[in-house]
């Protein structure tokens, strides 16, 4: 009976130990703050400084680019693909760059952080519309709108492995049939910015790519 428990105990603790070398073996990823892109032209649109995409503008609530950050970061730790460096240490590590630096030079300032940071991966996300409905979950007067995009860069070769992109602004089923999934998964009701969001983000993040293509 004795040599049975410690076998159990010896079982647990060479699990225990798998489990945690899988966890350190993980690429590690920062997530840079959302930018603003508000686009000069009001006749054009924001466009992406990475991919170029047009994004119709739209009003920008203050703090929307910190919740939009808050939820990738929790998404991303929820997902498990990669060991997601803290909010309070990329908070930390960019209290010390100039934020000129990422206007001037925005994808090598962000490749040095990450090398600085000490990780594999680093996301740049932008944000160029975040609009609150005016209404209730049942009838808006206004309904939510929101877009930016997100891109994933590895700091080994400096190259850009994924990118994923939300634009959207709520819209009855009765306007499109065809979208009736995408109706019931936003609750069918009317949705806060957040929640949009949130919704969208989910569902940009189905598409990201395992760790093994991640590293090709």
């Amino acid at each position: 009976m004795k040599k049975f428990l410690f076998l159990l105990l010896v079982l647990g603790m060479i699990l225990a130990w798998g489990s945690e070398l899988r966890a350190e073996t993980k690429p590690s990823l920062a997530i840079l703050p959302f930018f603003i892109e508000r686009g000069e032209d009001p006749g054009r649109g924001a466009i992406c400084p990475i991919c170029k995409r047009v994004y119709s503008r739209g009003e920008i609530l203050p703090g929307s680019k910190n919740t939009l950050t808050r939820l990738l970061q929790q998404k991303m730790e929820a997902i498990g693909t990669f060991k997601v460096l803290p909010i309070e240490k990329m908070e930390e590590a960019l209290s010390h760059w100039d934020k000129k630096q990422f206007e001037e030079k925005l994808i090598p300032s962000s490749l040095q952080l990450g090398k600085e940071l000490n990780v594999d991966f680093i996301i740049v996300g932008f944000l160029f519309r975040f609009e609150e409905r005016i209404g209730s979950p049942i009838g808006v007067e206004k309904p939510a709108s929101a877009g930016f995009d997100i891109h994933l860069f590895r700091l080994r070769d400096g190259i850009e492995v994924w990118q994923g992109k939300f634009d959207e602004t709520q819209r009855p089923l009765s306007e499109n049939l065809f979208k009736i999934g995408s109706f019931f998964r936003r609750k069918a009701s009317w949705l806060t910015a957040e929640e949009l969001a949130s919704v969208g983000m989910d569902e940009m993040l189905k598409r990201l790519p395992g760790p093994k293509e991640l590293e090709e």
